[in-house]
């Protein structure tokens, strides 16, 4: 690895980290800059601004769980409980850090950003979760009736409303109350009312000791 490349590395994963902690509105050139110990000006040779930085985390992001997906997907030596199991825990590792205070951020002041975002979480839905979902029913795993498009609309879109301020604020206090979930919390729960539901229970079984 070349020392520039090393170099924005280093920067992308402070600058990710801040984002994380105090979002993106509230987070600065200049803590990006004090936290890596260089001087803005050297920052700013290699992005410059925030939103460019902001961007190139999220692409980071996307990079690192499509290849992780994609190598679960194409593992041959894994039953299909497994490999379900294997990615939905690379999605929820990746995911869950990204608190609905960032989201709402994304949404007002990266728009851009938010969508490439959400256009990335429903595109990945159809490739990958489509194809190992598939797999599933050719294996006598999945209950053949289900319908594997609606399975995958459920998936995506309970990941994205989850965590998604605007769509908690829709229902009364209680229930917002009620939803005092950590987003890891989130993931495992709805994963787990969506695929127990769609396994047969050889794959339940499976799934639920995998």
């Amino acid at each position: 690895m070349s020392k520039k490349k090393n170099i924005e590395n280093k920067i992308l994963d402070s600058a990710y980290k801040l984002f994380l902690e105090k979002g993106y509105r509230h987070t600065t050139m200049d803590e990006i800059a004090l936290d890596l110990g260089m001087s803005k000006k050297t920052l700013y040779k290699y992005y410059p601004g925030k939103l460019e930085l902001l961007e190139a985390s999220f692409k980071v992001l996307k990079l690192k769980m499509s290849s992780k997906v994609e190598a679960i997907l194409e593992n041959k030596y894994i039953s299909f409980p497994l490999k379900l199991k294997s990615m939905l825990t690379v999605v929820a590792t990746h995911l869950a850090p990204i608190n609905p205070e960032l989201f709402e951020d994304l949404r007002e002041h990266a728009k851009e950003v938010w969508e490439e975002m959400r256009l990335y979480i429903n595109e990945s839905a159809y490739l990958r979760f489509y194809r190992l979902i598939k797999q599933g029913v050719e294996q006598g795993l999945v209950n053949p009736k289900i319908n594997i498009n609606l399975v995958v609309m459920l998936y995506a879109s309970a990941i994205q409303s989850l965590l998604d301020p605007k769509f908690l604020s829709q229902f009364p206090e209680t229930m917002q109350k009620g939803m005092k979930l950590s987003p890891s919390d989130i993931f495992d729960q709805t994963v787990s009312v969506i695929y127990n539901g769609i396994l047969t229970e050889e794959a339940r079984n499976e799934f639920a000791n995998a």
